[in-house]
C-alpha cells in the first residue's frame, strides 16, 4: 500500500498552497507505516523531535526542498505535534528573529515583517505523534488553511497585528528593565517570542541599543491556544 499512495505525486519545481492541500488530502488519518518507506521511518525513530517528519511530509506531496522563503510559492505549511484527538500537544514555529531584531524593537509595520510573511498564508498540519505510541502508529490529521486575505479570518490579522505589537513593547521593556538586560519569553494573545537555538548559541545584537540583547537566538511561536482556537471555531473541523 506504501507504492500505490506514493503514486502520482506531482513532483513539480513549484507549488502553490493549494496544490499542496489537496496532495495532502490521500494521506489524512492513515498510519505512517502505511505512506513511509522503512528507511524513512528510521530517519524519524531517530531524530523525532527535530523536524525531520515536517520535511518527509514536504517529500510525501512532492514540495521541492529549496532555501525560498516560504513553503509554498503562496504560502508556508507548519506542522505541529497533536494529541489523538487533534488538540495541540506543542507550540508552532513560525520564524527566527536574530536578522530582524531592529526592525521589531523598532517596531516596524506589521504588513512589512517576516512574521506577517510568514502567516499570511498558512496550511497548518496536525501530526499525532507520541512517545507512548510506535512511529508507525503516528498520522497526519485533518489540516487547518488559513488564508489572511479571506474576510472569515479578518479578525486573526487583528488579533496577529495586537500580537506583534504587544511583543515589541515587551522585547523593549526587557531590555530596558531586566536585571541582565536580555530579551525573554514574551506573550501575545496566539504569539509569542522564546528562545530557539541550541549549541554554538547565536547571540543577538541590537545595533538600535548598542549591545547584545541576548545570548541565544529567538523566535516567533503560535501558542498552543492559538491551534486550539481554531479548531474549536472550525465548527466543521472533523477530529479523529
Amino acid at each position: 500500500m506504501y507504492y500505490i499512495l506514493k503514486q502520482n505525486v506531482n513532483w513539480s519545481i513549484g507549488m502553490l498552497l493549494e496544490e499542496g492541500a489537496a496532495a495532502l488530502r490521500k494521506f489524512i488519518g492513515i498510519e505512517f507505516g502505511l505512506i513511509f518507506s522503512h528507511d524513512e521511518l528510521l530517519i524519524i525513530k531517530k531524530s523525532p523531535g527535530k523536524g525531520i517528519v515536517g520535511q518527509l511530509i514536504e517529500k510525501l506531496i512532492g514540495l521541492p526542498n529549496s532555501p525560498k522563503t516560504l513553503d509554498f510559492d503562496d504560502g508556508e505549511m507548519k506542522t505541529n505535534q497533536s494529541n489523538s484527538d487533534g488538540s495541540p500537544a506543542e507550540t508552532i514555529f513560525i520564524t527566527q528573529i536574530l536578522s530582524q531584531i531592529d526592525h521589531i524593537l523598532a517596531k516596524q509595520p506589521f504588513s512589512q515583517t517576516s512574521l506577517f510573511k510568514k502567516s499570511r498564508n498558512m496550511l497548518l498540519v496536525p501530526i499525532y505523534k507520541s512517545k507512548s505510541v510506535p512511529v508507525e502508529k503516528w498520522m497526519i490529521l485533518p489540516p487547518i488553511h488559513v488564508d489572511l486575505k479571506d474576510i472569515k479570518w479578518r479578525q486573526l490579522v487583528v488579533d496577529f497585528e495586537e500580537d506583534y505589537l504587544k511583543i515589541c513593547d515587551g522585547l523593549n521593556n526587557e531590555i530596558l528593565s531586566s536585571p541582565d538586560g536580555f530579551i525573554h519569553t514574551t506573550n501575545g494573545k496566539f504569539i509569542q517570542v522564546r528562545s530557539k537555538d541550541s549549541k554554538p548559541y547565536s547571540p543577538i545584537y541590537s545595533k538600535n541599543y548598542g549591545k547584545y540583547v541576548s545570548n541565544k537566538n529567538h523566535a516567533f511561536y503560535f501558542q498552543k491556544s492559538f491551534m486550539k482556537h481554531l479548531q474549536e471555531s472550525s465548527l466543521d473541523y472533523p477530529f479523529y
